[in-house]
C-alpha cells in the first residue's frame, strides 16, 4: 500500500512538473509572439508613415510636372476666357458687401456690359503684299519670248519683283593724306650777314638764312578707337550683333571668315571693352534722366556670369529700370547681387512712383517719404492662372474680376481717353470692383488648402493688394509692369545665345550695351546707323564738358536724324 501511495505520488509530481515546464513554454512561446506582433505593427506604422510620405511626394512631384507641361507646351497667354462668356456670375463665395458698394458694383458692371454691347466692331483687314521699297538696287533681266522676230511690236512689260539677297559686304577706308613741303627762305640773305656788325651777329644771320623746310598735312579725322583699324561701323555692327540680335562673337567671327577676313577672339574683345568704355558716360547720362523721372518700373533677371575663383557660372542678377513715360530703359549691373542694398543704393535720390513685383526687397520704399508703391497685376493674375488646374471654380472667379479691370483700361484707350478722364474712369468702375475683390479674397482664404497654389495665390495677392490698388489714383499709372519685362526679354533670348559674361566687368558692359540699345528700340531708332554716328562723334562729347551727351541718346538723337527711324509697322 505505501508503495502504491509512492507511486502515485511520484506520478502526480512528475504531471505537476511537466504541466510547470509547459506552462513555462508557453509563456515563453506569448512572449515571443507578443514581441513579433508589437514588432509587426511597429514595421507597419512605419510603412504606412512611409507609404504616406511618398504618396505626399508622388503628389507634389505629379504637380509640379503638370505645371511644367502646361508651361512649356501650352498657350503661354495668360488672358482667361470662360467657357460661356455670356454667363453672369453668382456670388457664390459670400462676398459681404455694404448696400452702397454693392450698388456701385452692379453699377459698374452694367456700363461695361453696356460698353461690351455697343462698341464698334473693327474690320478686319485684309493682307497685302506691299510693294519693295524704291531705294534698293534693281538687277534688270529682260527675259524674250522664244523665235522673236523683228516685226514684232513692243506693247508693254509685264514686269515681276523678287526681294534677293547678298551677304554683307566688309570694305576697307583707306585715307590718304598727301604730305607737302614748303620752303621758307630769306629774300637776299647776304645784305643782311653784311649789315650785322657783330662777327656773333653775323653767325646768327647765316644760320637763319638756311632753307627750312616745312610738312603740311591733313589733321586725322576723330576715329572711334586710338590705335585701332576698327572703323565706327564695324564697332556698330559687332556690338548690334550681339545685343540687339543676340550673335556671339565667335559665330559672328565664323561669319567674317566665310568672306576671307579673320579677325582674332582677343582683338573683338579689346574693341568691346573699348566700345563699352566708349559709351559709359553716356550710359550714366541715361542713368540720371531716367531717375529724374516721376514714375519708374523696377524689375530683375537672372544673367549667368564666370565666378574665376570656383570656375564655374553663377546666378547673377541685372537690374532694369525704365521710365514709363519718356519710354527710357537702362540696366544695372551690381556684382550680380539681388540684394536689397542694391536698390536702396541705386535709387536713394528718387521721389515718385515705383512700379515692381511681389519681391521683398522692394517693401522697405513703402515707409520712404516721397514714394508710391505700385504693385502688378499681371503677376497677381499668373498665380491664379497656375491654381487653374487645382481650384477652378475659385481661380476662375478670381480672373473674371481681373479680367473685369482691365476690360476698364481696354474702354478707357477705346474712346482716347486723357490722363485725368482715365484715373476718373478706374475711380468710377474699377475700384468698386477691387474692394469686392479684396473681400471675397478674405473669405475665400478659408476654403483653400494650405500650401496649395490657390492659397499661395490669395495670399500674394492679398498682401499687395494695397500697391495693386493704388493704379487708379493717376491715369499714368499702368496696372501692370509687362512693359519692363518687355525691356528685360532682349536679356533672356541674349544668355540663350551666348550662355554666360565671362566676368563681373563683362556684365557690366553688358548692361551699357542693352540700356542703349533698349532705347533704340523703344525710341524706333535705327541702332546700326545710331552707333555708327554716335561711335564717330562720342570721343568729341567725351573731351568736350560744354556739349551735353544727352543729345546722343537715342529720342534725341531721332529729332535730327529723322529719315534713320524704323517704320512703325517694323516693330
Amino acid at each position: 500500500m505505501s508503495d502504491f501511495s509512492s507511486d502515485k505520488d511520484r506520478f502526480i509530481q512528475a504531471l505537476l512538473q511537466e504541466r510547470d515546464e509547459l506552462f513555462g513554454e508557453l509563456s515563453r512561446l506569448r512572449k515571443i509572439d507578443n514581441g513579433a506582433i508589437d514588432a509587426l505593427e511597429a514595421q507597419n506604422k512605419e510603412l504606412i508613415t512611409e507609404i504616406a510620405k511618398k504618396d505626399r511626394q508622388i503628389n507634389k512631384l505629379i504637380d509640379h510636372l503638370a505645371w511644367f507641361r502646361h508651361k512649356f507646351f501650352s498657350k503661354s497667354s495668360e488672358k482667361y476666357i470662360a467657357e460661356d462668356p455670356n454667363q453672369r456670375k453668382i456670388d457664390w463665395g459670400g462676398t459681404e458687401v455694404l448696400p452702397e458698394e454693392k450698388q456701385a458694383i452692379e453699377e459698374a458692371e452694367k456700363e461695361l456690359i453696356q460698353y461690351e454691347r455697343n462698341k464698334p466692331q473693327k474690320e478686319k483687314q485684309k493682307a497685302v503684299r506691299l510693294p519693295l521699297p524704291e531705294h534698293l538696287r534693281r538687277e534688270v533681266e529682260v527675259i524674250e519670248p522664244e523665235g522673236l522676230q523683228k516685226d514684232w511690236v513692243c506693247i508693254g512689260i509685264e514686269a515681276t519683283e523678287i526681294l534677293e539677297h547678298k551677304p554683307g559686304e566688309l570694305y576697307v577706308r583707306r585715307i590718304e593724306r598727301p604730305k607737302y613741303v614748303v620752303k621758307q627762305t630769306k629774300a637776299d640773305p647776304q645784305s643782311d650777314i653784311e649789315e650785322a656788325t657783330d662777327i656773333k651777329e653775323q653767325v646768327s644771320t647765316m644760320q637763319n638764312s638756311v632753307e627750312i623746310p616745312a610738312i603740311r598735312i591733313a589733321s586725322m579725322p576723330l576715329l572711334p578707337l586710338p590705335r585701332s583699324n576698327a572703323g565706327a561701323s564695324l564697332l556698330a555692327e559687332l556690338m548690334m550683333n550681339k545685343y540687339y540680335y543676340h550673335l556671339p562673337f565667335h559665330r559672328q567671327i565664323a561669319m567674317f571668315k566665310m568672306v576671307n577676313v579673320r579677325l582674332p577672339g582677343s582683338t573683338i574683345n579689346g574693341w568691346f571693352q573699348g566700345s563699352s568704355d566708349l559709351l559709359r558716360a553716356l550710359y550714366f547720362r541715361l542713368k540720371d534722366i531716367v531717375l529724374a523721372s516721376d514714375y519708374i518700373q523696377v524689375d530683375e533677371s537672372t544673367i549667368p556670369v564666370i565666378d574665376n575663383e570656383k570656375h564655374k557660372a553663377k546666378k547673377a542678377y541685372m537690374w532694369t529700370v525704365r521710365s514709363v513715360m519718356d519710354d527710357m530703359v537702362f540696366f544695372h549691373y551690381d556684382k550680380g547681387s539681388r540684394a536689397q542694398n542694391v536698390v536702396v543704393e541705386l535709387l536713394k535720390t528718387f521721389q515718385g512712383a515705383i512700379q515692381t513685383d511681389g519681391y521683398q526687397a522692394y517693401s522697405i520704399y513703402e515707409q520712404k517719404k516721397g514714394v508710391l508703391l505700385l504693385g502688378c497685376w499681371a503677376h497677381a493674375r499668373r498665380k491664379f492662372t497656375e491654381s487653374l488646374s487645382e481650384d477652378k471654380l475659385g481661380a476662375e472667379y478670381a480672373l473674371a474680376q481681373i479680367a473685369k479691370l482691365y476690360q476698364v483700361e481696354q474702354m478707357a484707350a477705346d474712346k482716347n481717353m486723357d490722363y485725368q478722364q482715365r484715373a476718373e474712369l478706374r475711380k468710377r468702375l474699377a475700384y468698386p470692383i477691387m474692394r469686392a475683390f479684396e473681400k471675397w479674397l478674405v473669405a475665400y482664404l478659408p476654403k483653400t488648402i494650405g500650401g496649395g497654389r490657390m492659397n499661395v495665390a490669395i495670399r500674394y495677392t492679398y498682401n499687395l493688394f494695397e500697391r495693386l490698388s493704388r493704379y487708379h489714383l493717376d491715369g499714368r499709372y499702368k496696372p501692370d509692369n509687362n512693359g519692363i519685362e518687355n525691356t528685360i526679354r532682349p536679356l533672356a533670348v541674349g544668355r540663350k545665345g551666348y550662355l554666360f559674361c565671362g566676368n563681373d566687368d563683362a556684365a557690366e558692359n553688358a548692361a551699357v550695351m542693352y540700356s542703349l540699345l533698349g532705347c533704340c528700340k523703344t525710341s524706333d531708332v535705327n541702332p546700326r546707323e545710331w552707333l555708327t554716328d554716335v561711335f564717330s562723334k562720342i570721343a568729341l562729347y567725351n573731351s568736350n564738358y560744354q556739349l551735353d551727351l544727352a543729345d546722343l541718346l537715342p529720342h534725341n538723337w531721332k529729332k535730327f536724324n529723322k529719315c534713320a527711324s524704323f517704320p512703325k509697322d517694323s516693330k
